[in-house]
């Protein structure tokens, strides 16, 4: 059986006490944070332990699935050319261990996973997170900064939009737009590691 709807959210530069009434407006319960540095240089109140103290005394749980689900991936065989690559890092152990977690924890809990940006379309949350998410079928909404939700269909719809492939195209289907459209959001936001670059000890 497929979980409810599984929410993503950004932190941005939000106030916690602002943060929290986005997750209670949804009956969020718990936080994932896919975060693979949970800390904020610009927005302390979202360093790993603050954060964390917050949610728990608001009542909401926390996890913290940065190893598993997060963008910068310690395994050199995701990179290429220094910069992750998102289908070889959505094939990795700890990737799909994370997946199942949140499955697992979505039988029970309204999760939303967390990461930085406000902008869920510029947040692997968005392209590879929630992606994975969707093809297994889960309902994805994304919560936005002014309190909507969007679904994760209008989402992409939006990123196909962005790059001008939302139009019917006689020689593409529409998923064969939506994986260019994501292939090109990739990489514009996926983590380069100048030292496998310079190194190259990517491949």
């Amino acid at each position: 059986m497929m979980p409810a709807t599984m929410f993503t959210i950004g932190h941005s530069a939000h106030d916690l006490t602002t943060f929290l009434g986005l997750l209670r407006k949804h009956e969020v319960t718990a936080v994932a944070d896919v975060r693979s540095v949970p800390v904020s240089r610009f927005a302390p109140q979202f360093n790993r332990d603050q954060v964390e103290r917050g949610l728990r005394e608001a009542g909401i749980g926390y996890v913290f699935l940065g190893k598993e689900l997060g963008a910068r991936t310690d395994d050199v065989t995701c990179y290429v050319d220094g910069q992750v690559r998102y289908d070889r890092l959505a094939r990795t152990d700890d990737f799909a261990k994370g997946v199942e977690r949140l499955l697992k924890g979505a039988r029970t809990e309204r999760i939303a996973i967390m990461c930085t940006e406000r902008e869920p379309l510029d947040c692997h949350r968005t392209v590879l997170v929630a992606r994975v998410l969707a093809e297994r079928g889960v309902g994805i909404d994304h919560i936005h900064g002014d309190g909507h939700a969007e679904s994760h269909a209008s989402a992409m719809q939006r990123l196909m939009a962005k790059f001008g492939l939302d139009e019917p195209d006689l020689f593409r289907t529409p998923d064969e737009r939506l994986a260019e459209a994501l292939s090109r959001q990739e990489k514009r936001i996926a983590y380069v590691n100048e030292d496998l670059r310079e190194d190259g000890a990517a491949g």
